[in-house]
C-alpha cells in the first residue's frame, strides 16, 4: 500500500522530531560488556584512562569515532571505548533508530528518514519480479578488475595479508579431472536408472518412456555433481538470480556508490578461497537493512543498509559477510536441497521436459517458478555465524580491522527489534544479539594482531 504525501511528510517529521529528543536525552543506551571496561580521554589507547567502569554497568553513547563509542560520564565529561566493550541496547522502534545516527556523528540529517517510508522487500514481491535484463547488464557494467581493485587498494593503503580460514570452502586444485571423473560417474548413473526405468516399467505399462526420461533427466540430481559442474550450475543460477531481485528493486542511480562498492567488494573477494568468481556488487533502491548474495558471485546491498555505512571499512564489513555466502555455496545448496528433492519425486512419477545447459533442468525450473524468493530462504544459524566469523577473517586479510562488522551489528541492532526496515533481515536470520553473543564467545584469536588497525 503506498502512503499519502501528507502520511509521508508526518512520519518522517515524527522520525525527525523522536531523533532530535533522543540526541537531547543523552544518546543511545548501552551497558559495558566486559568484566570491566577502561575509559579512556581520547579514541586511543594511548590516552589517558579517565575511569574503569564494571560489567552491566549502564552508559550513554553519544557519539563514534572509528573503532571507538563516545560515551557520557558524570560531569558533563565523556570518554570512549571500544565498540566491542560495550553493547549497545536494542532499539524498541522504528524511533527507536533514530539513534544509529549519532555514531555517524552526522545526527541522522537525513540518514534515516529519507528512507522511512520506502516499503522493503519482501518474500512476495521478490517472487513474483520480472527479470530485468536491463538493469543486470548495468550491474555488470560496473564489474571491475582484481587488477583494478589492486589499484584502489594501493591508493587507499588497503594491504593484503595472509590468515587462515580451516572452515573455508577450497574449490577442487584439478577441475579437470573431477569434470572428467564425475562425467563418467554421472553416465554410469544414467545407465543404472535408465535400467531403473526399464524394470519399472513391467510394473507400470504405458509409462516406462516417461519413468526413463525422468531418471536420465535427474540423474545429475540424485546422484551428484562435479565440481566443475556445480561451478557451472552457479554461474548461470547466480545471473537469474539477481536480474529478479533488480526486477523487484532497481540499482540505486548513482555510478559513484556503484563503483565504489565493486572496488572494496573486489578486493576483499580477491582474499577468499575463490577469488576467480565474477564478482559483482551493485546498491539497489530499497529502504529496508538488508543484502542479498547470489551464486557465482552477484552480491546486492540494499541502500537502507547503505546509508548506515560510514567508511569504506564498514562496507567491506558487510560485503564479507556476503562473500562468505557465495564462497561457501550457501544459498546454492539451498536450491540444491530443492532439486534433490523434486528429482526423488519426478524420477518415479513423470517425464518432466528440462531447458538446456547444465543448470536447465529443475534448479533453473525452481526459480523461474519461485523467483527471487529463494534469497529469503532462512539459511541453517550456522552457516550465519560461520558468515560472521568470515567477515572478520576477510576484513584482516583486506588491511581492515575484523572489529568492522562489530560496528555495524550494533548500529543495525539500535534501529529496533520492532524495526520494520529491519523486518526481513530478522526473518532470515538469527536475532542480532546472539550474533554479537557468538563473536564475543569466539573471541578473536588470530586476528588480536590486527584488531588496532
Amino acid at each position: 500500500m503506498k502512503l499519502s504525501k501528507p502520511r509521508i511528510l508526518l512520519a518522517t517529521l515524527t522520525l525527525a522530531f523522536s531523533g532530535l529528543v533522543m540526541a537531547a536525552t543523552g544518546g543511545s543506551p548501552a551497558t559495558v560488556a566486559k568484566p570491566k571496561v577502561d575509559v579512556h580521554a581520547a579514541a586511543s589507547f594511548g590516552s589517558p584512562t579517565l575511569t574503569t567502569l564494571r560489567n552491566k554497568a549502564a552508559v550513554s553513547i553519544v557519539g563514534q569515532e572509528g573503532l571507538w563509542f563516545k560515551i557520557a560520564l558524570d560531569g558533563g565529561q565523556t570518554g570512549y571505548v571500544r565498540v566491542n566493550e560495550v553493547r549497545v541496547a536494542y532499539g524498541k522502534s522504528d524511533n527507536g533508530g533514530i539513534g544509529a545516527a549519532l555514531f555517524t556523528g552526522r545526527a541522522g540529517q537525513g540518514r534515516t528518514t529519507e528512507t522511512a517510508s520506502v516499503r522493503g522487500l519482501d518474500e512476495s514481491q521478490l517472487k513474483s519480479a520480472h527479470f530485468d535484463a536491463a538493469q543486470l547488464e548495468r550491474m555488470e557494467s560496473y564489474r571491475v578488475s582484481a587488477a583494478e581493485a589492486q589499484r584502489a587498494a594501493d591508493r587507499n593503503h588497503w594491504v593484503a595479508t595472509s590468515v587462515p580460514f580451516a572452515s573455508e570452502f577450497k574449490p577442487s586444485q584439478d577441475s579437470n579431472q573431477n569434470a572428467s571423473s564425475g562425467q563418467a560417474s554421472r553416465e554410469s548413473s544414467r545407465t543404472g536408472l535408465r535400467a531403473l526405468g526399464g524394470a519399472l516399467s513391467s510394473f507400470l505399462p504405458g509409462r516406462s518412456s516417461g519413468v526413463a526420461s525422468a531418471a536420465a533427466n535427474h540423474s545429475d540430481a540424485i546422484v551428484g555433481k562435479s565440481d566443475a559442474e556445480v561451478l557451472q550450475e552457479e554461474l548461470e543460477l547466480g545471473p537469474m538470480l539477481a536480474g529478479r531481485i533488480l526486477g523487484a528493486a532497481p540499482l540505486v542511480n548513482d555510478p559513484a556508490i556503484q563503483r565504489r562498492v565493486n572496488l572494496i567488494g573486489r578486493w576483499l573477494a580477491s582474499q577468499t578461497s575463490r577469488p576467480d568468481l565474477p564478482w559483482t556488487f551493485g546498491v539497489i533502491d530499497d529502504g529496508e537493512v538488508n543484502a542479498f548474495a547470489a551464486p557465482g558471485g552477484y552480491i546486492l546491498i540494499t541502500k537502507g543498509l547503505y546509508d548506515l555505512l560510514t567508511s569504506d571499512a564498514e562496507v567491506a564489513a558487510v560485503l564479507g559477510h556476503e562473500l562468505s555466502h557465495v564462497v561457501q555455496r550457501d544459498h546454492y545448496e539451498v536450491i540444491r536441497k530443492q532439486e534433490l528433492q523434486a528429482a526423488g519425486r519426478e524420477a518415479v512419477m513423470s517425464q518432466v521436459n528440462t531447458g538446456g545447459g547444465i543448470a536447465g533442468s529443475m534448479a533453473r525450473d525452481f526459480i523461474e517458478r519461485n523467483g527471487a524468493a529463494i534469497m529469503m530462504t532462512q539459511l541453517d544459524r550456522n552457516a550465519e555465524y560461520r558468515a560472521d566469523q568470515a567477515a572478520g577473517i576477510y576484513l584482516a586479510r583486506g588491511g581492515f580491522n575484523p572489529l568492522e562488522l562489530y560496528a555495524v551489528l550494533q548500529k543495525m541492532a539500535s534501529l529496533g527489534s520492532s524495526s520494520s526496515r529491519m523486518a526481513s533481515l530478522y526473518k532470515t536470520h538469527p536475532p542480532l544479539d546472539k550474533r554479537l553473543d557468538a563473536l564475543d564467545k569466539r573471541g578473536y584469536g588470530d586476528l588480536q594482531a590486527y584488531l588496532d588497525r
